[in-house]
Parts: C-alpha cells; structure tokens; sequence
C-alpha cells in the first residue's frame, strides 16, 4: 500500500527491513526509487500504479546493494539510473553472475532475481535526475556503499536519504574502503548541508521521520561513528537491550565493525581518520 508523505510523493513500506520504496509524480509519469523487495510486494505497488493511471518513466538506485537494485517485469522497462560509481561497481559484482551474488548475500528465495541490477550508470558528476517531474538534486558519497547517493526532492522538501539516517539501523559503514569513519563523516556533513531544506526524511530502511527528526538523526548517527572511531561504548538506543523488536541482529552488526575498525587501527598503528 502507498502511503502519501508529501505532495505527490508516496512511500511503500516493505516487510523486509522496512524497505521503503519511494514514488514521486512527475508530468508524464512517476519515478521509483529503490523499487522493493519481494516479488509480491512490487507486484502490488505495480498494480496500485497502474489502477491509478500511472506508469513508471524512471527509476534510481541508491547504492549498489542487492535489496536496493531490484525490479519487476510489472514495472515496466523505463530507464533505471544510478550514479556512475554506483553502476561500475555492481557490474564488477555481478560479473561472477547473478546465482553468485545470491549465494554471497544470502538473499531470500522469493526474491525475484531476473531484473537485479540493469541500473544505467549516469555521467559523473550529474546534479539531479533526468525525468520530466520535480527537481532531484544527487547527493553523491561514499558512505555505506561506493557511490551512495541521497536524494533531495527540492520542490517538496523531501530528502530520500538511502542507507542513512534510520531509527532503526546503525550507520553501516563501507568497511572496504580506505577511509571508512572519514567517509561516512563527511556524508553526514553533506545531508547536514541541506537540512534546513527538508520537512519529510525517507530512509532506506525504517520510519519516515519529519523536519524535526532531520537533525536529531543526523546528530545520533555521527555520535556513533564517533564512538566507533573512538572505540566507546555508543549507547545508540538501536543495539543492545533498547534495540527495537526484531532488530537484535543489529547488535551483532555494530561488533562485527567494531571488530573490523579495531583490527585495521592495530595493524596501521593508529585509529581510522575523522
């Protein structure tokens, strides 16, 4: 089901991870980011938009992960875009084939495969989305994932954050970059940049948050980078005992990098850069 958060901006909320699948009405159609994940679901969301009269003229990927790069033949074949790290690095992923990545990741068996991926990569640099419909500026990183982009919907004060900025998500840090504190920090210090410009926050996985929740996010997230970066004890509501039911497995998460950046300080000699 689409639940309108803003004019002409809708969000269909997955079962899996609370995904969210963000859809923006356009002049001759809709744009569709991060399409879902079960095949059902986008099934649904496809036949919603169709009973309503629209079809589908663009879609975009956040980042190159599995859960994010999906599509169904109900859709339709419009033009899928992602910046052009992004797209470079899911075709190196899926160059093994498509069984590989699924075998790796450990994704779900009703997950629709054939579609997986066929993002077109726009030219570097790009500033907002080719579409005929409300501007959508690009906010290119490289915290999370390589190629990571944010997506402020400036018309409407909306900004699609990604991988980010989730009440139920610890920031989830691209530990197979140099840099991976520094990374997401300076991320952090680019959504900041156009806070003051949003009312509705859609994160990639949880709950839509309004302008108030813009800031407070942003300021918990780089609270427990920096604790991570400092090897503390983050006190972050989303892991240990205050975890949301459902979600202990974040825990686990939140070790594993701690681990991970831990590690990497002892063998440089000194902790992960801010």
């Amino acid at each position: 089901m689409l639940t309108q958060v803003a004019e002409g901006v809708l969000v269909h909320e997955s079962e899996f991870c609370q995904s969210n699948a963000v859809v923006v009405r356009g002049r001759a159609g809709v744009l569709l980011i991060d399409a879902g994940v079960h095949g059902d679901e986008m099934a649904c969301l496809a036949n919603d938009l169709a009973e309503s009269g629209q079809t589908v003229v663009a879609g975009f990927s956040t980042h190159p992960h599995w859960d994010h790069l999906l599509w169904h033949a109900g859709l339709g074949a419009a033009p899928r875009y992602a910046t052009a790290r992004c797209a470079a690095t899911v075709r190196d992923r899926l160059s093994g084939g498509v069984a590989a990545v699924a075998k790796a990741a450990g994704i779900p068996e009703e997950v629709p495969l054939d579609l997986l991926g066929l993002v077109t990569g726009l030219p570097a640099e790009t500033a907002r989305i080719p579409w005929d419909g409300p501007q959508v500026r690009i906010i290119e990183h490289h915290a999370h994932a390589p190629g990571h982009a944010s997506l402020l919907i400036e018309e409407r004060g909306v900004l699609v954050a990604g991988d980010m900025l989730s009440d139920v998500l610890i920031p989830m840090l691209d530990l197979n970059a140099a840099e991976p504190i520094g990374d997401y920090l300076a991320a952090l210090g680019l959504i900041e940049g156009v806070a003051g410009d949003v009312d509705v926050l859609i994160p990639g996985h949880g709950s839509v948050g309004g302008a108030d929740q813009v800031r407070a996010r942003i300021d918990q997230d780089r609270a427990y980078v920096h604790a991570l970066r400092d090897a503390h004890a983050p006190g972050d509501p989303r892991i240990g005992p205050s975890a949301k039911d459902g979600w202990d497995w974040v825990t686990g998460v939140h070790e594993h990098q701690l681990q991970r950046l831990t590690q990497g300080s002892q063998r440089d000699g000194t902790r992960a850069t801010s």
